[in-house]
């Protein structure tokens, strides 16, 4: 089969190459499945680069987002998910740029029938993260305000139009005119522009001086230090990333006499300590895109374009999400 390879680390465009490879086995409780969309994600920036928390020994296929149908199942796996269209993880090195790839049964789910491919390939972990981080960690509650640095990205335009379908009062912020445009289409109260605005003072100004509740932060850097100074009494900060390349250290004794909290998030963590909730988040997801109530911000692109989809993201300049087919 065909799979996108890194054989050195380093950025995207410099070290995914083609080659031609068996098809991966399934082992115990895995199915494999021929992969027909899938979803580009930071995530397989930093593993091209060998700083995702997962590091594969290479030669590896990146790619951890995916939709496809199941055309084998390993040991232990149910064969009712045989033939069937499901989203999922794929199991590394065997990752989803590929024309196969390996899932773990128990968190491959399957897709309802009057979802595409494509839709489905961006409503797993692109979604899972904020409805997770918003729903289960942050705890967000109707009519509070809600703030999402990065939100012209994959998972921060999820977290406006899951925030949204929350009753939350969304604030966007963005990096860029261009991306302002695309994020007032998304159903947020107020979309900053952070290249030509005091972000402080303007979520400040927007609220009425009473701040964030919850702070999706995705940034890093100058955006959190700057949801650290607009956060309100008894707020929550959402650490999902840091996509500006700068780990901020929290100022404990800040959140000490501000009274807010610093909540962190791994969203796969759930897989392996409550699988049900994961399941129950994923069918939720599904069940608001069947409403109308979400709907992925997605661009294709054939999977040859990989290298220069992966090269967007990491330079900041992707809108929604990117998803690549075979087609």
């Amino acid at each position: 089969m065909r799979a996108w390879q890194v054989t050195e680390l380093g950025e995207p465009a410099q070290v995914l190459a083609t080659a031609e490879v068996p098809k991966p086995e399934p082992g115990p409780r895995q199915v494999r499945v021929r992969v027909t969309a899938a979803a580009c994600n930071f995530a397989d920036v930093l593993l091209c680069r060998g700083k995702y928390q997962a590091k594969p020994e290479l030669p590896f296929t990146p790619g951890v987002e995916l939709c496809g149908a199941v055309d084998e199942v390993g040991p232990g796996s149910s064969p009712e998910l045989l033939h069937r269209r499901v989203v999922g993880r794929p199991v590394l090195p065997h990752g989803g740029f590929a024309e196969y790839a390996l899932l773990e049964a128990h968190s491959s789910f399957v897709v309802p029938p009057d979802l595409d491919d494509i839709t489905a390939a961006a409503l797993h972990l692109t979604y899972l993260t904020p409805w997770l981080g918003l729903h289960r960690r942050a705890q967000l509650q109707p009519g509070e305000v809600l703030v999402v640095t990065g939100a012209a990205g994959g998972v921060g335009t999820a977290a406006v139009q899951l925030g949204v379908a929350a009753g939350a009062q969304v604030i966007a912020i963005v990096s860029d005119a261009r991306k302002a445009a695309t994020v007032r289409g998304l159903g947020a109260t107020n979309v900053i522009d952070r290249s030509s605005t005091d972000v402080i003072e303007a979520v400040r100004e927007i609220t009425d001086g009473h701040g964030a509740d919850v702070v999706f932060e995705s940034v890093g850097g100058e955006a959190y230090r700057q949801a650290s100074k607009y956060i309100a009494f008894e707020g929550r900060i959402l650490l999902i990333g840091f996509a500006s390349g700068t780990i901020p250290q929290p100022r404990l004794d800040h959140a000490f006499v501000k009274n807010y909290s610093v909540l962190g998030l791994h969203w796969s963590l759930y897989l392996d300590h409550q699988p049900e909730l994961v399941r129950a988040a994923q069918d939720d997801l599904f069940e608001l895109a069947l409403a109308k109530r979400i709907k992925p911000l997605v661009r294709t692109a054939p999977v040859d374009d990989l290298p220069q989809a992966l090269e967007e993201l990491a330079g900041n300049r992707a809108l929604g999400k990117t998803v690549l087919t075979s087609g």
